[in-house]
C-alpha cells in the first residue's frame, strides 16, 4: 500500500521522458502496476541524480522511514563504482546499513545488481572486475536482510544497446520498462513473468569503422564532460531535490 523508491538518476527516471514533460522511469512504472492491484496505494520517489551510496543513506533513509513504507526499492552504487577512488567495502557498508534499517522497520526491501557495463561501454572495460565484485557484495548483503535481489547481470538482453540511452548510463523508455518488469517478476506480482528476459530482434552487424566512430563520439560527448565535472567537484544532482517526496496516489496505466 505504501511504496518508496530510493536511489540515483536511474530511479529518478532519467531519459524516460525529459525535463520539460517530466520523467516516468522504472519506479513509476512499477508503482502504476501496484496501483492497479491495490486500491488506495500510494508512492513516493526520493531518488536524486548523481547521488552516491553514502548520500542515499544520509539523505534518503530517514525520510523513507518516516513514510512507513511496506515496500522499498534501493538502487545505488553505480555512481560510486565509476569513480577513481571506489571503495567497494565502504559502498557495501552504506547499502547494507540502508537495507538493515528498512528491513527492521518491517518494509520489504528490493535491491539490484548491475549489468555488464563493459559490454555497454567498451571503453570502460577496466570497470568489469568492480561490477562483478560489487554485484556479489549486493547479493550477500541483500540475503542477510531478507531483501529481494533483482539480479539481471546474467541476462543477455540487459546489454542490448536499445535498452540504453546515447550516454550509456541511463536506460531508454524500453530499458525502464524492462527494469520495472524484472522487479515485478522478482516480487511475483500478479501478471508478471520472465518475458523481460527475452531478446530483442537481432541488429544488423556494424562495421569496425562504425564501431570505432561510435566509441569516439561517445567519449567526446559524454565521457569527457563527465570527467571534467568530476575534476571540478561537480555533480549532475547539485541543487536538486526529490521530485516526489510525499506518498501520493498513482493513476494506473
Amino acid at each position: 500500500m505504501r511504496y518508496v523508491a530510493l536511489g540515483d538518476s536511474q530511479t529518478e527516471g532519467l531519459n524516460d521522458g525529459d525535463e520539460r514533460t517530466g520523467y516516468r522511469g522504472w519506479a513509476d512504472r512499477l508503482a502504476e502496476q501496484l496501483a492497479a492491484q491495490h486500491p488506495g496505494f500510494r508512492y513516493a520517489n526520493l531518488a536524486v541524480r548523481g547521488r552516491l551510496a553514502g548520500q542515499v543513506r544520509a539523505e534518503q533513509l530517514e525520510p523513507a522511514l518516516a513514510l512507513e513504507p511496506d515496500l522499498v526499492t534501493v538502487m545505488a552504487g553505480m555512481n560510486d563504482l565509476v569513480r577513481p577512488r571506489f571503495d567497494a567495502a565502504a559502498v557495501t557498508a552504506h547499502l547494507e546499513a540502508t537495507y538493515a534499517a528498512l528491513a527492521d522497520s518491517g518494509a520489504q526491501v528490493v535491491t539490484f545488481t548491475f549489468p555488464d557495463i563493459t559490454r555497454i561501454a567498451p571503453l570502460v572495460r577496466w570497470l568489469g572486475p568492480r561490477v562483478l565484485d560489487l554485484n556479489e557484495r549486493i547479493r550477500s548483503a541483500g540475503a542477510r536482510h531478507g531483501a529481494v535481489v533483482v539480479d539481471t547481470f546474467h541476462h543477455e538482453v540487459t546489454v542490448d544497446p536499445r535498452l540504453w540511452s546515447a550516454d550509456r548510463i541511463h536506460a531508454t523508455s524500453l530499458g525502464h520498462a524492462r527494469i520495472a518488469a524484472a522487479t515485478a517478476h522478482a516480487l511475483a506480482l500478479p501478471g508478471s513473468d520472465d518475458s523481460w528476459t527475452e531478446a530483442l530482434p537481432a541488429l544488423a552487424p556494424a562495421s569496425v569503422l562504425s564501431r570505432v566512430r561510435t566509441e569516439l563520439v561517445w567519449a567526446g560527448t559524454f565521457l569527457g564532460p563527465w570527467a571534467m565535472r568530476r575534476l571540478r567537484g561537480q555533480s549532475s544532482g547539485d541543487g536538486r531535490t526529490a521530485r516526489r517526496p510525499r506518498l501520493l496516489p498513482v493513476d494506473p496505466r
